[in-house]
């Protein structure tokens, strides 16, 4: 019986997981990352917690507990990494963060010695890198990506300086942040672990997080240490030098992470390998162009592109898979002659406007709207409600019906209806 209380604890956390928009796939590797995570108690606290933001009182009634005894349970679970906190108007409030950008790769963003870390990591290559289920749902299963790329800045010429967006800088990120922390990158920390170190020898202190998200990791732990922005644009520019590709969230305003990849740790970039032509992340604006004219053909732009997207030819001339290519500069960064220069994608890349635009619009692409809203009727948050529906009555028509069909709610097709009638009799 006690071996079927166990089994049922972490089977419950699995599927409390897979409420988020992003999911982990079920599987018996998945199983022992959890075991390895979560004591028992904790899978099995873990797994009744609300998908949105909640404050400790909410906590201790779903828990059916004091709050005193609540509190030292979610303590401990932000100082594993397994919940993130913040401040509201002066309350606190915890979140489970997803499986990526989330508290998968928080495990492994310090060394620490409460759990086996090369033990997880080899787990962590099973579940990501042989087994297809996971990096296929994460990367693959909606439209709205969960990453973008950032392109290189300094291979941008003067004209084309003038005409980057803000949200397109990395460097405007890292100026706009509250909080920035520095990490350890979690993809080659798990590789060296499991025997597949970085064959670029990339340096391993470059993952970066902002705001409330590196806060809550440094405090809690100690999974990333507070940075000034001179120390972030170190970290950038260090990047840059190995040939990293910049990779944030996928949002406009205040993403909450800049991995610097390599194509041979990282899972994003590897995935763009290994099932091209699908691209895994959102591209940057910008694309390759080679002058031929230029051109010696050494082939170090091949050689250094993180996703293979540019061969040679018979002619000793480099040629760009314009379906594949990030956009990212590495290539012209490395260029001796100066023959690759970035010029615009005929068709913009669009991107979300926030985190809650970004999960609406993956939710209704899964058709899960519905756990993002409902997860826990008890504890219906208004807040919550109204940033949904504010991202909702912002999207296209079409991802507007597809919300209102998923959602099937009188309230919503009221907001929408109206919403129509509002465009309709402007002037």
């Amino acid at each position: 019986m006690g071996h079927l209380t166990t089994r049922d604890a972490y089977k419950n956390l699995e599927d409390r997981i897979n409420w988020f928009t992003q999911g982990a796939p079920p599987s018996d590797t998945l199983y022992q990352i959890l075991q390895v995570l979560y004591t028992e108690k904790e899978a099995k606290w873990a797994s009744l917690l609300p998908v949105r933001p909640f404050t400790l009182k909410k906590a201790a009634k779903v828990w059916g507990t004091t709050e005193a005894k609540a509190e030292k349970l979610l303590d401990r679970l932000c100082e594993k990494a397994l919940l993130v906190d913040s401040e509201y108007h002066g309350q606190r409030q915890f979140v489970m963060p997803p499986p990526m950008a989330g508290f998968i790769e928080f495990a492994l963003m310090r060394t620490r010695g409460d759990i086996d870390q090369k033990y997880l990591s080899n787990l962590y290559y099973q579940y990501m890198n042989v087994e297809e289920d996971f990096i296929k749902d994460l990367f693959f299963a909606t439209e709205t990506r969960l990453g973008r790329v950032f392109v290189q800045e300094p291979v941008l010429s003067n004209s084309r300086t003038n005409h980057i967006l803000d949200y397109e800088r990395a460097t405007h990120i890292v100026e706009e942040a509250r909080y920035i922390g520095l990490g350890t990158c979690y993809c080659r920390h798990k590789m060296y672990h499991a025997g597949h170190p970085c064959e670029i020898d990339a340096p391993w202190d470059v993952c970066l997080t902002f705001d409330n998200v590196a806060r809550s990791l440094a405090e809690n732990g100690g999974y990333a240490r507070l940075i000034s922005k001179e120390e972030a644009i170190d970290a950038l520019e260090r990047s840059y030098d190995s040939n990293l590709v910049q990779i944030g969230e996928n949002v406009r305003e205040h993403p909450a992470f800049i991995c610097n990849c390599c194509g041979c740790c990282c899972e994003a970039l590897q995935a763009a390998r290994r099932f091209s032509p699908m691209q895994p992340v959102a591209t940057t604006n910008y694309i390759p162009k080679i002058s031929i004219n230029k051109c010696i053909g050494c082939g170090k732009c091949a050689n250094v592109c993180p996703i293979l997207a540019i061969s040679m030819q018979d002619t000793r001339r480099p040629a760009v898979d314009q379906e594949i290519c990030l956009g990212c500069g590495v290539c012209a960064r490395n260029c001796p002659a100066g023959a690759i220069h970035l010029e615009h994608r005929p068709i913009q890349v669009i991107t979300p406007v926030n985190s809650t635009h970004r999960f609406v619009l993956q939710a209704i692409e899964k058709g899960t709207l519905q756990n993002l809203i409902f997860d826990n009727q008890a504890f219906a948050n208004h807040r919550a409600m109204a940033a949904v529906f504010g991202a909702i009555l912002n999207l296209p028509p079409i991802k507007q019906a597809l919300a209102s069909r998923q959602f099937k709610s009188i309230y919503l097709d009221k907001l929408l209806s109206l919403q129509k009638k509002q465009k309709l009799t402007k002037p």
